[in-house]
């Protein structure tokens, strides 16, 4: 019979196959903020060689939510009906915690309506895809953070929407039902034609594994730079107040998400997914929906965030994996 437990420990082991090893997954998690800040810094300096490449996001978001979709195992969505308590413990904290934090954030900061938009989408976004390799790195619970991660993922096109109409139709309008079809083409769709394509040729996929998460860095890097030049003559003036607001944002995330697994009884590898779970957002989809239905300084907190949740997560879970569980 097989125990919480042995899933667990069998889901931790695939997850190490996925990344070769702990070395590896140090590795991705610590050249990724890299990346992200070199595309960054190419925007900045560079923003001309990216004129007309916005309309290139959604796609290049596509590609980094198949990558998403082709690591999808059946154990995952197993994991789901296992322990429907737990994630959906995780479910309602990520979308009620960040999004919350998000627009608390805005009024307290008293941010510009661009940039309380785009704080707030951040805020509304799913699990970031980063948040499972730093789960792993913090020794945490990752069959929870797979099934939080997935089914956060699925749902968006159904939550991020209201949530954004909800607390930034007071800055911006917010054309909803838009947004819905744009999550379904950039995210759901993907997702779902990775896990089709793992199903149907995984003995192929299992080669091409190891490769899947640079592929999705160096995306979410080209999706970074090219919103970042979208925004550079804004990016002189704002860029200390929006890090203030995304280390706010990303610190207070993780502390609450971790205090949620604590009241929830999850225990400590729980709780420990749970702060990675609800911290680390997708920002890479934050970043195409300001881009498309806002403007390219909306897009800014989420270019800051994709590159400061993965040096905090990468942190926060080398301090964790110390203290044990």
């Amino acid at each position: 019979m097989r125990t919480e437990s042995t899933a667990n420990n069998e889901r931790d082991e695939h997850l190490g196959d996925d990344v070769t090893g702990d070395r590896s997954a140090r590795r991705a998690v610590t050249v990724f903020p890299a990346l992200v800040l070199l595309a960054g810094a190419l925007g900045l300096l560079l923003p001309g060689g990216f004129t007309g490449w916005s309309e290139a996001v959604p796609y290049l978001l596509g590609v980094v939510m198949f990558c998403m979709g082709i690591t999808m195992t059946p154990e995952d969505f197993r994991g789901v009906v296992r322990r429907p308590w737990a994630v959906a413990l995780g479910l309602v904290a990520h979308y009620v915690i960040m999004p919350g934090l998000g627009w608390a954030i805005a009024h307290l900061l008293d941010l510009p309506p661009q940039l309380a938009a785009g704080v707030i989408l951040v805020g509304c976004a799913p699990s970031g895809t980063a948040s499972n390799v730093v789960t792993y790195l913090a020794r945490g619970d990752v069959a929870l953070s797979v099934s939080v991660a997935t089914v956060s993922t699925l749902v968006a096109p159904l939550v991020t929407p209201p949530l954004t109409l909800l607390l930034a139709g007071e800055y911006l309008p917010v054309d909803a039902g838009s947004m819905v079809t744009d999550i379904l083409k950039t995210v759901l769709l993907p997702v779902l034609a990775g896990v089709v394509v793992r199903l149907l040729a995984g003995r192929y996929v299992q080669r091409a594994l190891p490769a899947l998460p640079w592929l999705s860095a160096l995306t979410i890097s080209v999706i970074v730079a090219v919103v970042v030049a979208g925004s550079a003559d804004a990016i002189k003036s704002a860029a200390g107040l929006v890090f203030v607001a995304v280390v706010l944002h990303n610190g207070l995330g993780l502390a609450l998400g971790y205090g949620a697994g604590r009241l929830g009884r999850l225990g400590e590898p729980g709780s420990r997914a749970m702060a990675f779970e609800v911290g680390m957002q997708n920002s890479g989809l934050a970043a195409s929906l300001a881009t498309a239905h806002f403007s390219p300084l909306a897009a800014l907190p989420a270019a800051v965030f994709s590159v400061w949740h993965n040096v905090s997560g990468a942190v926060v879970a080398a301090w964790l994996s110390r203290r044990g569980r």
